[in-house]
């Protein structure tokens, strides 16, 4: 079983370097992260579903995600994929789309320049590290304060759930 994701600044002050261990293979759990059939099924905090609208899963390759909140509000996200190491790593931009500063005029949203996603192999486990660079330390400190923590572990809580059952 997984542990809650740990959240810490890293060496710079404008990343952020998530971590979780999953008690699946690391085959398996690069599948669920980059597969669009299985991203749909736990991409999101609880309450939240997502759906891929495009996921071009290349080096230039674009993505763009829609999570829909309880209420049926829509936030979509995308970025461009900059390196992809097969079961090792995926390297993309995250941007916030414009829904977001719409619907939160008052809200400052965070440039984040790009997302390294690690997938260290652990025997029967998998260890995912998420290092989030901002331009700033001020974008680090906003993306904090929107709950990214919260969010990822919830999305992970789903994860495992979705990865135990497609192990079973």
């Amino acid at each position: 079983m997984s542990t809650a994701a740990n959240i810490q600044t890293a060496a710079s002050e404008n990343e952020i370097v998530i971590t979780r261990q999953f008690n699946a293979p690391r085959d398996l759990v690069w599948k669920v992260w980059n597969e669009p059939e299985h991203i749909e099924k736990w991409f999101g905090p609880e309450g939240f579903s997502t759906r891929v609208k495009s996921m071009d899963f290349r080096q230039g390759g674009k993505w763009e995600y829609v999570m829909i909140g309880p209420d049926g509000a829509e936030y979509p996200c995308s970025g461009i994929y900059l390196e992809i190491e097969p079961i090792e790593k995926v390297v993309s931009t995250d941007e916030f789309g414009e829904e977001y500063t719409e619907r939160n005029p008052d809200m400052s949203m965070p440039k984040i320049t790009s997302v390294t996603t690690l997938f260290e192999d652990h025997g029967t486990s998998t260890r995912v590290v998420i290092k989030t660079l901002h331009a700033t330390a001020e974008d680090r400190k906003k993306h904090e304060a929107m709950g990214v923590e919260a969010g990822w572990n919830s999305s992970f809580e789903k994860m495992d759930a979705y990865l135990a059952e497609v192990q079973n």
